[in-house]
C-alpha cells in the first residue's frame, strides 16, 4: 500500500471543512496495510456549530470519538461535559452529516473495501451497511470504554501516540489471513481504477464469475454490491473535478463515466449530493 491518498473524494466542500477543523491521514503499522486505506484524526474547536457531509466510500470505519462539550446530535440529548465512544460505521448508502459544535476529537480507521470481515469474521459485512454500530456490539468480549480511552488518550495526546494505540487496538483483533478478502479487495481496486468497468455482468464475466457469485462475495465482505460500487465511484469522480475544474465539460465527463448522457449523471449527483453537479460547482467556485 502506498502512503495515505491526498485526495478529497468524497467530503462535500472539502475547503469549508479545512477551514474549521484539522484533518490529518496517517499510515497504519506494515501488518494493518493490506486491509486498511489510512487512519484519519480530526481535531476541531468551533466558537459556533458546523455541519460535515460526506458522500460515503464503500468502506467500513471504526470510529473513536470525544466530544468535550455535548452529546453529538443523532445519540440523544444534549449533555454538557465530555462523551466519549467508538463505534462500527458500516457503509453510508446515503449522504452522510455531522454536526460539530464546541471542542471534540475523533480518531477513526477506514478500511478497504472488503478489508474488515477479518477483524469481525462472524458476520457478514452487509450486516453493518447502513448502520452505526457502539464497539460494545461488535466486539462483547472487550471492554469498550478501555479501547476508546487508550486511543484518544489524555487532552493533547500527539498524533503518533493515537496512532500507536490504533494499531495496537486493531492487532489485539488478531485479524486471520482470508483470500475471500483478498479477492473482494482486489475486485474493488479494479473498479475504483479502471473506467472501463461499467456493467456487472460484464465485469463478472471478465473474472471468470456469474454475477450471482460476484453479488455474493461483495454482500458477504464488501457490504454493497458490485453496481452499487460501480456507481459510488463515478459519483466521487465528479465531485472531485466539481472541486477542482473550474470549467468541467459535464456532457465529456458524463461519456468517460460511462453514462449514456449528461441527464444521467446529473441525476444521479443530485440524488447523492443533494443539488446539481452544475449548482455544485458553482457555489464551491464562489467560496
Amino acid at each position: 500500500m502506498a502512503a495515505p491518498r491526498r485526495d478529497t473524494r468524497g467530503i462535500v466542500d472539502a475547503p469549508e471543512l479545512f477551514a474549521r477543523v484539522r484533518f490529518r491521514r496517517r499510515e497504519p503499522a506494515a501488518p494493518l496495510r493490506p486491509y486498511l486505506e489510512h487512519y484519519w484524526l480530526i481535531d476541531w474547536d468551533l466558537t459556533e456549530p458546523y455541519v460535515s457531509h460526506v458522500v460515503p466510500h464503500p468502506s467500513v470505519n471504526i470510529v473513536f470519538q470525544r466530544y468535550e462539550s455535548q452529546e453529538p446530535s443523532g445519540f440523544g440529548k444534549a449533555a454538557f461535559g465530555a462523551v466519549a465512544f467508538g463505534e462500527v460505521a458500516g457503509i453510508g448508502l446515503d449522504l452522510f452529516a455531522q454536526k460539530l459544535e464546541g471542542r471534540g476529537h475523533v480518531c477513526g480507521i477506514q478500511f478497504r473495501p472488503g478489508g474488515f470481515r477479518p477483524f469481525a469474521p462472524e458476520r457478514p459485512v452487509g450486516d453493518w451497511t447502513g448502520r452505526r454500530i457502539r464497539l460494545p456490539e461488535v466486539y462483547p468480549g472487550r471492554d469498550a470504554a478501555a479501547d476508546t480511552k487508550a486511543v484518544l488518550g489524555p487532552a493533547g495526546a500527539s498524533d503518533d501516540a493515537r496512532v500507536t494505540a490504533l494499531d495496537e487496538f486493531l492487532l489485539s483483533l488478531d485479524p486471520q489471513p482470508d483470500p475471500q478478502a483478498d479477492l473482494a479487495m482486489t475486485l474493488v481496486d479494479r473498479i475504483r481504477t479502471d473506467r472501463a468497468i461499467r456493467r456487472v455482468g460484464d465485469f463478472a464475466r471478465s473474472e471468470g464469475k456469474s454475477v450471482r457469485l460476484m453479488q455474493r462475495l461483495f454482500a458477504a465482505y464488501v457490504g454493497v454490491g458490485p453496481k452499487w460500487v460501480i456507481l459510488r465511484y463515478r459519483i466521487h469522480e465528479a465531485l472531485e473535478r466539481a472541486e477542482t475544474d473550474q470549467a468541467v465539460d459535464w456532457a465529456a465527463l458524463a461519456a468517460d463515466l460511462g453514462y449514456a448522457d449528461q441527464a444521467h449523471l446529473a441525476r444521479d449527483f443530485t440524488a447523492t449530493v443533494g443539488v446539481p453537479p452544475t449548482a455544485y460547482a458553482e457555489a464551491t467556485m464562489r467560496t
